[in-house]
């Protein structure tokens, strides 16, 4: 199976090729904002690199969020354009997750990878391999880092958090809990090839159209729109493409 896997949930825009679970060719930009416009390019490149056409891709894997907004919909939307034009499959694994899999098998360690959501806010889930596999044993959530910090102490086992520890998180807390360590920053990259190799026995998505990142939030225009419309409807006000 050739497997196109694309994130760009932050910060990092990552690509990888990879052929029957191993890896051909991949990038890491960690330098750049605006991904729309190296996303497209950087595939093109790769693709070229290793004698691929867009009819020899058998799946896109995408990294659905939670994240940046405007990063997740550009890698949801590339994946979603290149499996419908190309009539391949989709499929789609959490962001966090992602990171989870920089920690290697066979540590009973808690693994809780996070991204800063911003206003002293996490994205964070958790993980644990079991059996060889990387289970999620606590939702991916949106939540305060002092609220995850407390939920982390009372695990029973040891835990770590893999992700960027900025400087507005790190002013939010006081210490962390003696069952948490931090894992050093390198950890904190998104690898596509263990997003590709996550991707090839996920189940795929049986409607491309309707499949919308995982924000686990409301945008910013939503909760302006709420504050100033109280007691109205709490749908949703824009439309997932």
């Amino acid at each position: 199976m050739k497997v196109l896997a694309i994130d760009s949930s932050n910060h990092p825009l990552s690509v990888a090729l990879v052929e029957d679970s191993q890896l051909l060719a991949t990038t890491t930009l960690n330098m750049v904002r605006n991904h729309s416009i190296y996303l497209m390019p950087e595939i093109d490149r790769l693709c070229k690199l290793v004698s691929w056409t867009p009819a020899d891709i058998d799946r896109v894997v995408v990294a659905k969020g939670p994240g940046s907004y405007t990063g997740i919909r550009i890698a949801v939307t590339t994946a979603k354009v290149l499996a419908d034009t190309l009539k391949i499959d989709l499929a789609a694994v959490s962001s966090l997750e992602v990171i989870a899999h920089n920690v290697i098998p066979g540590s009973d360690r808690v693994i809780v990878p996070f991204f800063d959501a911003r206003r002293g806010n996490v994205f964070a889930g958790a993980y644990q391999w079991q059996d060889g596999k990387l289970t999620n044993v606590i939702a991916d959530q949106h939540l305060a880092i002092t609220d995850l910090l407390t939920q982390l102490e009372s695990v029973k086992r040891p835990v770590v958090l893999v992700g960027e520890m900025t400087a507005k998180l790190q002013d939010q807390i006081d210490k962390l809990p003696d069952n948490v360590a931090l894992a050093p920053q390198e950890y904190s990259i998104p690898s596509t090839y263990h997003l590709a190799l996550a991707g090839e026995t996920r189940e795929t998505v049986e409607d491309i159209d309707s499949f919308v990142p995982e924000y686990l939030r409301i945008t910013e225009a939503e909760a302006n729109w709420q504050k100033l419309h109280p007691g109205e409807s709490n749908g949703s006000y824009v439309r997932e493409v």
